[in-house]
C-alpha cells in the first residue's frame, strides 16, 4: 500500500489486487489539517495507468457479472463484517485526513454499513418481470443486467459514507468499481481496498485511482466506462453530468446546497437553537446538507440569534483526536481563505459580526487550518455570504 520516501509516508494506487505505484511521476501532499503537518505524498495516475485500471475493470466486470447473487453477496456479508470490525481504524484514518471528531467520523461510518447491509439483500430488487399473453402468443419478460465498468468520484468530507453509497451497490449488482476519491482525504479509501480483498472480493472488481483533473477527464470520455456516479460542487456536478452524458455514460451527479432554516415566532426557540447551531458547525460546517442560513421570522430573530450567539460560543474547537473535542478544523488553507474572505465581505458590506470565529487559534496546533463558529446577522440577499456555499462553520443570518 505504501512505502517510505524520508519518513514521508507515500500513498500509492490500488489496481488489480495490488497497491501500485503506477507509472505516474506526479504527487501531491496530504495534510492533517489540526496541524497544518504534510503527513504524505499521494501518487496521481498517469494516462497509461487509468487505461490500465479501466481495462482491467472491464475484464473483470465479464467475469463478475456472471457470478451468482449468492456468491456476491457472500463477499458482501464479510465486507460487512470487516468494515465493523475496523471503525476504529477508519476513523482515525478520517479524522488525521478530514480533520472532523472521531465521533462524526464513526457516524459516518455507520451510515455506510446500512449502504452494505441494504446492498446484501440486493437479490430481491434484481428480480425481472413476466407477463403472460399480453397479446394473443406473446409473452413479455424483462431482466436486469450489470453495466459494466462504474467510476465514483467523491468528496473530501465524507471519505468513508459516500465512497460506500456507491461501491456495494455497484459491485452487488454485478458491476466493476473504480474509485478516484478526493486527493484530500486518500487513506480511508486505501482500507476499504484492503478490506474488499481480505472479503474475497476477486482482483480488478475494486480498484482505487488517485488522480486530478486529468484523471477525471479521462474516466468521463473514456469509451469503456460506462456510468459515473460523483458527490461534489454543483458546479463541478453540472461539468460531470454534461460531459457524461455527451458520452454515452448514465450519469448520476449530487451537487451543493444553500440550506436554509427557517425559524417562527412560535417556535421552541431553545429546541430551534440546539439544532440550527449543530446542523450549522457540526464537522466544521462541511457538509452538504449543513444550514448555511437561518431565516428568523419577525420576533423570533434577536431572541434566536443570542441563544445561538450562546451554543456557538460553547463549542470546543480542537484537535478531532482530541477528548471533548466539538468540532475540527477546516480541510486546506484555501478552504480557510475563501471562508474568511466571505466572512469579511459580509463584515464589509454591512452585516453585523455576532461571533467571530476568524482568529482563532489552538494552542498547540497554532498551524492548523482553523476558522471557529461564526455568527452574522442582517445579512442581505446581495451578499456572497447569503449567495456562496461557504461550506464552512459559518451561519448567516436573514
Amino acid at each position: 500500500m505504501t512505502g517510505t520516501t524520508l519518513e514521508t509516508l507515500t500513498i500509492n494506487h490500488f489496481i488489480d489486487g495490488e497497491f501500485s505505484a503506477g507509472t505516474g511521476s506526479a504527487t501531491k501532499p496530504v495534510y492533517n489539517p489540526a496541524t497544518g503537518a504534510v503527513t504524505a505524498e499521494l501518487r496521481l495516475a498517469s494516462r497509461e495507468d487509468l487505461d490500465r485500471t479501466v481495462a482491467i475493470a472491464k475484464k473483470a466486470a465479464e467475469s463478475w457479472g456472471d457470478i451468482s447473487l449468492a456468491k456476491r453477496t457472500a463477499v458482501l456479508f464479510k465486507f460487512r463484517e470487516l468494515v465493523a470490525s475496523h471503525v476504529d481504524e477508519l476513523a482515525a484514518l478520517i479524522t488525521a485526513e478530514h480533520g472532523k471528531v472521531l465521533s462524526d467520523a464513526k457516524g459516518e461510518i455507520g451510515r455506510g454499513l446500512e449502504v452494505i447491509e441494504y446492498a446484501c439483500g440486493v437479490p430481491t430488487l434484481l428480480k425481472g418481470e413476466y407477463s403472460d399473453q399480453v397479446s394473443t402468443g406473446i409473452d413479455v419478460f424483462s431482466f436486469r443486467e450489470p453495466v459494466g465498468v462504474v467510476a465514483g468520484i467523491t468528496p473530501f468530507n465524507f471519505p468513508v459514507m459516500v465512497p460506500l453509497w456507491m461501491a456495494p451497490m455497484a459491485i452487488a449488482t454485478g458491476n466493476a468499481f473504480i474509485l478516484k476519491p478526493s486527493g484530500n482525504v486518500p487513506s480511508a479509501a486505501m482500507l476499504l481496498a484492503r478490506l474488499f480483498q481480505e472479503a474475497g472480493l476477486p482482483d480488478g472488481v475494486f480498484q482505487v485511482l488517485h488522480g486530478d483533473r486529468d484523471t477525471i477527464s479521462g474516466l468521463l470520455t473514456h469509451p469503456d466506462v460506462d456510468a459515473i456516479s460523483f458527490v461534489g460542487s454543483t458546479p463541478v456536478a453540472k461539468h460531470i453530468t454534461e460531459v457524461g452524458t455527451k458520452h454515452g455514460k448514465r450519469v448520476q451527479a449530487l451537487g451543493g446546497a444553500k440550506n436554509h432554516a427557517i425559524i417562527l415566532p412560535d417556535a421552541d426557540l431553545d429546541n430551534a437553537a440546539d439544532h440550527v447551531a449543530a446542523a450549522a458547525f457540526g464537522s466544521a460546517g462541511q457538509r452538504c446538507m449543513a444550514i448555511s442560513v437561518a431565516v428568523a421570522v419577525g420576533d423570533a430573530a434577536d431572541l434566536l440569534v443570542g441563544k445561538v450567539r450562546e451554543r456557538a460560543l460553547a463549542i470546543t474547537v480542537d484537535n478531532g483526536t482530541a477528548p471533548g473535542a466539538d468540532m475540527g478544523p477546516v480541510i486546506t488553507p484555501a478552504s480557510k481563505e475563501f471562508i474568511l474572505k466571505t466572512v469579511t465581505e459580509a463584515e464589509t458590506a454591512g452585516a453585523a459580526m455576532v461571533v467571530d470565529g476568524r482568529d482563532l487559534i489552538v494552542p498547540g496546533h497554532e498551524d492548523g487550518f482553523w476558522v471557529g463558529p461564526t455568527v452574522i446577522d442582517h445579512v442581505t440577499t446581495a451578499m456572497s455570504a447569503y449567495t456562496e456555499e461557504i461550506f464552512g462553520p459559518v451561519l448567516v443570518v436573514v
